[in-house]
């Protein structure tokens, strides 16, 4: 008797199991990973790659060196094939990850390097990516079309700039062969298949396959593919996770195809949900283009169906404004509560395009700024960033102000004695951060160029400039703030106590802090200290504090641009440096214990409110945003039951909305069952299938460390 034939949701339903499997194998391999579920899959047993080094150190750096390694390793690079999948190729390493060895030597920062240690500084020198490619250019060329632009512009500039020109051949040349020796195997697993409806699909993946080494795209099943292909090398190479306006970049092929009558929306929907299980790319959805027209169409909603079939992780940002179909923006949160995957977040246009016209842009191009990352918004191939990569930990910034002045003079300690010196401390740390950002972009392109980038954005290949190095139209360069509660919960522990209750001095205060609130004594402080006013209350002197700390700092970034005259834009984020930073850090007045994590991003700490209430805690971030065009987000966490309260999903709609009208940047939202995480965090295995938000990204919570898995625990469950 004949097998039945695999329907769509069969072989989504094999695809999801096998991506399981292969998200245990990692942990099995690589250990615990505090990073996005990405796409990638462990190297056959018995595979091995060494990169050629090209300096004494045993490293490779420059084009000669990038172009040079990659090139070999995508022609070294495990193929892939799945007979149930629309799309072919998996990654397996990162270039960057597994054998870079950091910074080229030859380019010595010492001279920053004492007050980046004193302030907590990460300084994004050596940092990669994280800024966005123009897709478009790739689709609109291909990968054959691409090689001709390189070479082109390679006969334009002459042999000066052979080496630059050579390492992006070298990108492509290496692209294609991986591309030719996968179209090879699928051939093979065609020839062994026996199912009839997999073996078409095989013979189908090779045949676009084989037109794609050279060709551009031609249908949405091509583009899906190219996307992928694409995200494979760039992920290969950096790290590289940022992606596009996913339902504008698609809609062409998509309405082509349905108006020649070449595609129905069930095989839309599955080569859409084959994409976002490739790999988690960080896609955008709806919000206004560049005229302000709402850019939701038919294509939006099959993507988010297909991301709902998958149920999986990914990173699907919603753009919200006044012109956002209302049904679309409702079924997204209607997919937050059934599936519970944390997806899709929120990002918020009235704050993120005002904000960036205060650089001097217009509104048009703010709105091409989509997010395209964890927290990060960029103009896909013009602009250059640095988002999430560069850091001052503002409570390392209070430490050293606050030791300061009890060194040099206890006795005329006040809390106007401690902002002066926190005020001067952190326009130091602002300087040294953007001493460094000028130090990073004089040297990246002799360290790690920006290959992958380069290719799909407007200016490196024409100019023969990394895209690093002055190659793209606008620098803006972020600067986010960290610990924004655990240091504006010191300030107004140390006001209430101090100055306003007197019931502690400020050589008291100073000895607790030096003895970690040891002994009983020391408990009781840590307590009253702990629970004294705090940000996100409402109105209490915890928001005054972060509110007023938020706007020191977004004016001393504003001040000026840095000493080689890069913009310079705020936010506030920490992602997994929340463990990091604390545990360079001391106690705080705030009672927090020396090493404990520092306050996450721009929340308040858990516990805030006994209530926990989303509308106070909406409220507290909407009025610490910097306001420049980059975010300080909102993560919360939601139990399932709201849903079914009366108007529940509206409801939550409402609070996303009014948290963007208040000036609101990006909205990050879990729901999840407290007693389920409790068991989960116990034991990870029994429920392999969780999904968290855990900031910016979506992660398997089994895939997480312990200490990653509490800081989400924490977020739920409040002292």
């Amino acid at each position: 008797m004949p097998l039945a034939e695999l329907t769509y949701a069969d072989r989504l339903r094999l695809l999801r199991e096998r991506k399981m499997e292969q998200t245990r194998e990692k942990i099995a391999a690589r250990g615990y990973m505090d990073v996005d579920d990405h796409g990638s899959v462990e190297p056959p047993a018995g595979w091995h790659w060494e990169p050629t080094p090209n300096h004494p150190n045993g490293g490779f750096y420059g084009c000669k060196g990038w172009g040079d390694n990659f090139r070999s390793l995508m022609e070294a690079h495990p193929t892939y094939v799945d007979p149930a999948d629309a799309l072919a190729g998996r990654w397996c390493l990162s270039l960057f990850a597994t054998w870079y060895k950091g910074w080229n030597p030859d380019f010595d920062f010492s001279h920053l390097k004492a007050e980046q240690e004193l302030y907590g500084i990460i300084p994004g020198i050596g940092g990669a990516q994280h800024f966005g490619p123009d897709f478009r250019m790739g689709l609109e060329l291909g990968w054959g079309g691409l090689l001709d632009k390189v070479r082109h512009c390679r006969g334009v500039h002459g042999p000066q700039e052979a080496a630059f020109y050579e390492a992006h051949e070298n990108v492509i040349l290496g692209v294609q062969n991986l591309i030719g020796r996968t179209v090879a195997e699928i051939r093979k697993a065609e020839e062994r298949e026996t199912r009839r409806e997999l073996k078409k699909n095989l013979c189908e993946m090779a045949e676009m396959n084989e037109w794609l080494v050279s060709g551009p795209p031609r249908t949405l099943r091509e583009a899906c593919q190219w996307i992928a292909w694409y995200s494979l090398i760039s992920r290969a190479y950096n790290g590289d996770g940022a992606g596009s306006q996913l339902d504008e970049l698609l809609r062409p092929y998509y309405e082509r195809e349905l108006a020649a009558g070449l595609i129905d929306d069930e095989t839309a929907i599955f080569y859409l949900a084959c994409l976002l299980l490739n790999d988690t790319h960080y896609y955008q959805l709806g919000g206004p283009g560049p005229d302000g027209r709402d850019q939701t169409t038919r294509l939006s909603y099959l993507i988010l169906e297909a991301a709902h079939r998958l149920n999986g992780t990914n990173n699907l940002t919603i753009r919200v404004h006044d012109g956002l179909d209302r049904e679309f923006f409702l079924k997204s949160v209607r997919h937050l509560f059934e599936d519970r995957k944390g997806w899709p977040r929120y990002s918020g246009d009235k704050g993120l395009t005002e904000g960036f016209m205060r650089n001097g842009y217009p509104a048009s191009l703010a709105r091409e700024r989509i997010a395209v990352g964890c927290h990060w918004m960029a103009i896909p191939g013009r602009e250059y960033t640095l988002n999430d990569v560069v850091k001052i930990n503002v409570a390392k910034v209070f430490e050293a102000a606050f030791r300061e002045m009890m060194n040099e003079s206890p006795g005329e300690a006040s809390m106007a004695n401690l902002y002066g010196r926190f005020s001067a401390h952190l326009a130091r740390a602002v300087l040294c951060t953007a001493r460094g950002i000028d130090f990073h972009l004089a040297h990246q392109k002799d360290n790690q160029p920006e290959l992958m980038l380069n290719l799909l954005s407007h200016g490196p290949i024409e100019k023969g400039l990394d895209a690093s190095d002055g190659g793209l139209e606008f620098y803006n360069m972020c600067i986010d703030g960290s610990a924004l509660a655990t240091t504006a919960d010191s300030f107004a522990a140390l006001d209430q106590r101090i100055e306003r209750e007197k019931v502690l001095t400020w050589p008291e205060i100073a000895a607790h802090l030096k003895n970690d609130y040891g002994g009983a004594e020391g408990e009781r402080v840590r307590l009253m200290m702990k629970h004294g006013p705090r940000y996100g209350q409402g109105g209490s002197l915890g928001d005054e504090w972060a509110v007023r700390i938020s706007r020191l700092f977004t004016g001393l970034v504003k001040a000026g641009p840095t000493p080689g005259g890069r913009n310079l834009i705020p936010g506030w984020f920490s992602w997994a440096n929340t463990i990091g930073m604390g545990k360079i850090l001391g106690a705080t007045p705030n009672g927090r214990r020396a090493g404990e994590p520092i306050s996450h991003g721009a929340n308040p700490d858990p516990g805030f409110r006994r209530d926990g209430a989303p509308t106070a805690m909406a409220r507290a971030i909407a009025a610490v945003q910097p306001g420049y065009g980059n975010t300080a987000p909102i993560q919360l966490e939601l139990d399932p039951g709201l849903s079914k309260d009366e108007g529940g999903v509206e409801k939550i709609a409402a609070l996303i909305k009014t948290h963007f009208d208040l000036g609101g940047t990006l909205f990050n939202i879990n729901v999840v069952d407290a007693e389920k995480i409790r068991e989960a965090h116990k034991d990870p295995s029994k429920y392999p299938d969780l999904v968290v938000r855990v900031t910016g990204f979506t992660a398997y919570f089994a895939a997480l460390s312990p200490a990653f898995r509490q800081l989400v625990v924490d977020r739920l469950i409040a002292e």
